[in-house]
């Protein structure tokens, strides 16, 4: 069962995993109010998507398949999600950039339901140095390396201004981090093997503002 999950998880579509989490989220809150069972066309019909796809996404992380007029075992669906999503498997993290954007991804407490917990931040403000912020301390950047390699840390978030998104992620690479999640609003490089996720806000709302634009046009 556990080599058929893995062999699943190779395949699968980047598309695909893009709207897992909203699945997950979704039946999520069912499990919550107590709904034991949940089907493939009510997630469809609440995140207006095709039916027909969300059957084949389920299908392809679910271990057991859903029942004849009653869909997916809400719990079951859940947990194996959550196997793999890695939601089980707790990741630490670092932050870079503690401005309002780095303080407020270190306030989440949410990120530790999906496997996130970020154990520290780092910031080149000597005001900002020595610090707590949601019960995680703020260090001086010279500090990132030692800490990432002691504590084994893969994943590095990035939420610097633009010019120092470059200088952050190499140093971060260089320490042992794997895997990149930057909100910088610049595109930056990394080497063969690393993971990078980039969230560029500014984008994300001149997209929004193009498509109110259009929906209110005559």
């Amino acid at each position: 069962m556990e080599h058929s999950q893995r062999s699943k998880s190779l395949i699968i579509l980047k598309s695909t995993l893009s709207r897992l989490p909203l699945y997950y989220c979704y039946i999520e809150e069912k499990k919550r109010i107590g709904q034991r069972y949940v089907s493939s066309s009510a997630i469809a019909d609440a995140l207006s998507l095709n039916p027909v796809q969300v059957r084949k996404d389920l299908a392809s992380v679910s271990t057991i398949p859903g029942r004849s007029k009653l869909g997916f075992e809400t719990e079951r669906l859940l947990a194996d999600m959550k196997a793999y999503l890695g939601y089980d498997n707790l990741e630490e993290a670092i932050i870079v950039g503690v401005g309002g954007l780095g303080r407020t991804l270190m306030s989440y407490s949410g990120f530790s339901q999906y496997g996130l917990n970020i154990v520290a931040g780092f910031d080149n403000n000597p005001a900002l140095q020595g610090t707590i912020v949601a019960s995680r301390p703020v260090f001086s950047p010279e500090k990132m390396p030692e800490m990432i390699s002691r504590l084994g840390i893969r994943i590095g978030i990035v939420a610097v201004p633009a010019p120092q998104a470059q200088g952050v992620v190499d140093m971060m690479v260089a320490a042992g981090v794997r895997a990149v999640w930057n909100f910088a609003p610049t595109l930056v490089n990394i080497p063969e093997g690393v993971i990078i996720k980039n969230e560029n806000l500014a984008s994300s709302l001149a997209a929004l503002a193009n498509q109110l634009r259009i929906a209110q046009m005559p």
